[in-house]
C-alpha cells in the first residue's frame, strides 16, 4: 500500500483488540501476523484520508462531485475523468451544443464547470432537463457519456438501442420532507428480503407507492420487523435483478420518483419497519453508454484495465479497490443512502467475488484457514469493506450490513479494531443448498438428522449469521422454490381445501413448515425469507426478457393466492406470521445458539432448547411416537406454544395443545430432566414454561 504502516513489520502494528480474537479461537494464532498486515493497510488508507481532507468530507464525496445548484442560481460541476483530454457539459438546456460549456481541468484528473445564473437569476439547467458529460478522449473522439454521480436517470419506452436519459432532480416543489424519526436496530433481525417491481400481482413493474400502500402492513402482520429492498440502484436491464448496476447514485426510476422512495421508507420507519438496500459495490455494468464503464474514455479510471478489471462469470466490471477516488466514490455512495433516502442498513452483494483474486469462480473453500490468509485474498477489496464497515458504524452506530460471503472467512463479522471486517451478520448460504440438495436427492428415509443439524449450527462463535431456507436466489427461474420442489405440479391442482387429500400436498405443506421453523430457531441469530415464500409461492421467478416473450407472468406474486380462505397457502402464511410472531415474544434469535439434546437417526426426531424453550421436530415420513423421552434442562410445567399440527396451519389437529407437560427429574440426553410426549408423523412442537 505504501504507506507507513504496512511498511512496518506487521509484528510491530498495534490492532487494540486482536487479542479477543486470537483469545476466541486460537487456531487463528498462526495468522497474528497476517491480520495485522491487513490492519496496517486499513491505517494507511485511513490516514490519506485524513491528511488531504477528513473523513467526512471524503466519504459525502456526492456533495462536491456531480451538479449541484447553488443559492444564487449558479450551478457548479465537478468529475473524476483522469483519461479524458476535454469534457463538457450538453443537454436541452443548450440545445445540445457539445463544446460550448467546457470543463477546466484540474489536479489529479478533476475536471469542474461553473455555469452563470441566466438573467432572471434562475439556474440555466431546469429541473428534468435531459443532459450529457461529453468526455474528449486523447485520440480525438467525443463520446457521450453519464455522469457517475446522476441522481435521476430515466428509461425511455423499450426501444432498440435506446439507452437512459440522465435527467436533473431538483424539484422546486413537491419535495418529500421526512414526518418519522428513523429505527433503532432491532435485536432479533426478522428480514423480509423484497423487491419493489415484482410486489404486484398485475402484468408490470411495482411502484414505490404501491409497495408502501399495499405491502408494509402485509409485511408487519408477519410480524418482520425489517425489509431488505433488492435492485434500487439503477440498472439497465430489468431481468438482471438489480445485479448489474449502471447508475450507482440513482435510485431506480422504473419504480417511481425518488421523492416516492423517500415516502415509502418513511412510512416504514413510521410502521417500525427497519429498512435496508441491497447494495452492489462488487462489480459494475459493462454498458458504456449508460453506466460507469469507459466514462473517461479509457478502459481504466474507477476499474482495473486488462482481465483483473473483468469478472471471469459475471460479464461485469471490477473496482480498483486501491484507487482513492474509488474509494471516495463507493463511500460516499454507501452514505448517500443513508442521508438522501434513510436507509438504515446494507446487505452487501458479492462479497466473495470481492474477497479473492479467483473471485471464487471454479473454486471450493474446505474451511482449512490457509485459505482465508493466503495469496488469492485481494487485499485491496478487504480492506474497502473494512473502511465500508468502519465509516458506517462510526457514523450511525444504528447501522447494520450483512455480508453475502460463501467462502465463510474468519472474523468477517467481528468489529474492525479486532482485525475484522466490520459486518454484522454474514448469510447462511449453506443452509438453502442443504434443504434444496435433500429435496432433490434424499428420499426422505434417508434424511441424516445429524448433517441437518450439523449445517444448521455449524457457525463460528460470536459471528452473528443470518439463517434462511430459501432466498431470491432460490426462487429464479432456472431453480424452484421449495414449495415447489415439495409440491411442484399438485399445487395447481389439490390447493383447494375442498379438493381431495392428497399425500403430495400434505407431505409439502408439513416439510415446508418444519423446514422454516427449524433454519428460523436453530440457523443463526437472523432470519430472512423472500417475498412470497411465506405462503409457499408457486412458481419461480423470471422477469421480462427475449426468452419469455418479454411477458411479466412470473414477473409478480400472486397475493391472490394466500388471500383467497378456500386455498391451503394461507395455511403456511399463518404459520409463518405465528413463528415470527413467537420469536418476537421469547427472542430467540438474539439468544446464545441452541443446545441440541437429541438428534436421532432411526426416529428422524431433532430436540434442541433455546431462548427458554424446548423444541422438538418428527421429520419421520410414517413413524409417530407416543411417550417419547426427550431430556432437557428446563423444569416445571410446560405448554405448546405452537404446533404445525394444529388445523389453522393445514394439520391434523392430532395434539391438544391444551395439554399442561410435567418434566421429571432424572439425567436424559445429557440433560438433568426429561419429558414424555407425544411425536406425530411430520410435525414440529414448541414448549414453553412460561405460558
Amino acid at each position: 500500500m505504501g504507506g507507513k504502516h504496512s511498511k512496518m513489520n506487521p509484528m510491530d502494528v498495534q490492532v487494540p483488540e486482536l487479542q479477543n480474537q486470537l483469545d476466541r479461537d486460537p487456531y487463528l494464532k498462526p495468522y497474528e501476523r497476517e491480520f495485522k498486515r491487513r490492519y496496517a493497510c486499513f491505517l494507511d488508507y485511513l490516514e490519506r484520508v485524513k491528511e488531504e481532507s477528513n473523513l467526512e468530507s471524503f466519504t459525502t464525496g456526492y456533495k462536491q462531485y456531480g451538479i449541484h445548484f447553488n443559492n444564487d442560481g449558479s450551478i457548479y460541476c465537478l468529475e473524476w475523468a483522469p483519461g479524458a483530454k476535454q469534457i463538457y457539459l450538453t443537454g436541452d438546456f443548450n440545445d445540445w451544443n457539445r463544446e460550448n460549456y467546457p470543463y477546466k481541468k484540474l489536479e489529479y484528473g478533476k475536471w469542474e464547470l461553473t455555469i452563470p445564473p441566466s438573467s432572471d437569476g434562475t439556474p440555466v439547467i431546469k429541473h428534468l432537463s435531459e443532459i450529457k458529460i461529453v468526455v474528449e478522449n486523447h485520440h480525438g473522439h467525443k463520446v457521450d457519456r453519464i455522469s457517475p454521480w446522476a441522481t435521476y436517470v430515466v428509461q425511455p419506452p423499450r426501444e432498440q438501442g435506446v439507452t437512459f436519459k440522465h435527467k436533473i432532480w431538483n424539484p422546486s416543489d413537491h419535495v418529500y420532507q421526512f414526518k418519522y424519526p428513523k429505527v433503532s436496530k432491532p435485536s432479533s433481525l426478522r428480514i423480509y428480503e423484497c423487491h419493489v417491481g415484482i410486489a404486484t400481482s398485475e402484468y408490470k413493474v411495482g411502484s414505490y407507492l404501491e409497495f408502501k400502500d399495499k405491502m408494509l402492513d402485509r409485511i408487519i402482520d408477519l410480524g418482520y420487523n425489517a425489509i431488505q429492498i433488492m435492485a434500487i440502484m439503477e440498472h439497465a436491464y430489468y431481468a438482471c435483478f438489480g445485479y448489474q448496476v449502471t447508475s450507482f447514485y440513482a435510485a431506480s426510476s422504473r419504480f417511481g420518483t425518488p421523492e416516492e422512495l423517500k415516502e415509502l421508507v418513511d412510512v416504514a420507519h413510521s410502521k417500525g419497519l427497519y429498512v435496508m438496500l441491497d447494495v452492489v459495490h462488487s462489480h459494475a455494468s459493462k454498458n458504456v453508454l449508460d453506466g460507469l464503464n469507459q466514462f473517461d474514455g479509457t478502459n481504466a479510471g474507477y476499474f482495473h484495465d486488462g482481465p483483473k478489471g473483468n469478472h471471469p462469470l459475471w460479464d461485469s466490471r471490477l473496482f480498483n479497490y486501491s484507487e482513492y477516488e474509488v474509494l471516495r466514490f463507493l463511500l460516499s455512495n454507501l452514505r448517500w443512502y443513508v442521508e438522501e433516502y434513510r436507509f438504515d442498513g446494507f446487505r452487501f452483494d458479492g462479497v466473495t467475488s470481492m474477497l479473492y483474486h479467483s473471485r471464487g469462480a471454479g473454486q471450493g473453500f474446505s474451511g482449512h484457514y490457509d485459505e482465508y490468509f493466503g495469496l488469492n485474498v485481494d487485499t485491496d477489496a478487504l480492506v474497502y469493506l473494512m473502511l465500508a464497515n468502519y465509516v458506517l458504524h462510526k457514523f450511525y452506530p444504528d447501522c447494520i450490513t450483512v455480508a453475502e460471503d460463501v467462502s465463510g472467512m474468519p472474523s468477517s463479522c467481528r468489529p474492525v479494531n479486532e482485525g475484522g471486517l466490520g459486518f454484522d451478520y454474514r448469510l447462511g448460504m449453506a443452509i438453502p443448498d442443504m434443504w434444496i440438495k435433500l429435496l432433490k436427492e434424499v428420499k426422505d428415509d434417508d434424511w441424516n438428522m445429524g448433517n441437518i443439524v450439523h449445517t444448521l449450527t455449524n457457525r463460528r462463535w460470536m459471528e452473528k449469521t443470518v439463517s434462511y431456507a430459501e432466498s431470491h436466489d432460490q426462487a429464479l427461474v432456472g431453480d424452484k422454490t421449495i414449495a415447489f420442489w415439495l409440491m411442484d405440479k399438485e399445487m395447481y391442482t389439490h390447493m383447494s381445501v375442498n379438493s381431495e387429500p392428497n399425500l403430495i400436498i400434505d407431505r409439502g405443506i408439513a416439510l415446508h413448515k418444519m423446514i422454516r421453523l427449524i433454519t428460523h430457531s436453530l440457523g443463526g441469530e437472523a432470519y430472512l425469507n423472500f417475498i412470497g415464500n411465506e405462503f409457499g409461492h408457486p412458481e419461480w421467478l423470471d422477469f421480462p426478457r427475449d426468452g419469455n416473450q418479454n411477458s411479466y407472468h412470473y414477473a409478480r406474486r400472486q397475493w391472490n393466492l394466500v388471500d383467497d380462505k378456500l386455498l391451503k397457502y394461507k395455511f403456511l402464511n399463518d404459520f409463518d406470521k405465528s413463528m415470527n410472531h413467537l420469536e418476537s415474544k421469547y427472542g430467540w434469535l438474539n439468544d446464545n445458539p441452541a443446545y441440541v439434546s437429541l438428534k436421532h437417526e432411526d426416529d428422524k426426531i431433532i430436540a434442541f432448547e433455546r431462548a427458554g424453550l424446548l423444541f422438538v421436530f418428527n421429520f419421520h415420513p410414517t413413524k409417530s411416537f407416543t411417550d417419547y423421552k426427550v431430556g432437557l434442562n428446563l423444569s416445571g410445567s410446560l405448554k405448546i406454544v405452537l404446533n404445525s399440527d394444529n388445523p389453522e396451519y393445514g394439520g391434523y389437529n392430532r395434539i391438544d395443545t391444551n395439554i399442561v407437560y410435567t418434566t421429571s427429574n432424572g439425567e436424559w440426553s445429557g440433560r438433568q430432566n426429561h419429558i414424555y410426549l407425544y411425536l406425530p408423523t411430520r410435525t414440529a412442537l414448541v414448549f414453553s414454561t412460561s405460558d
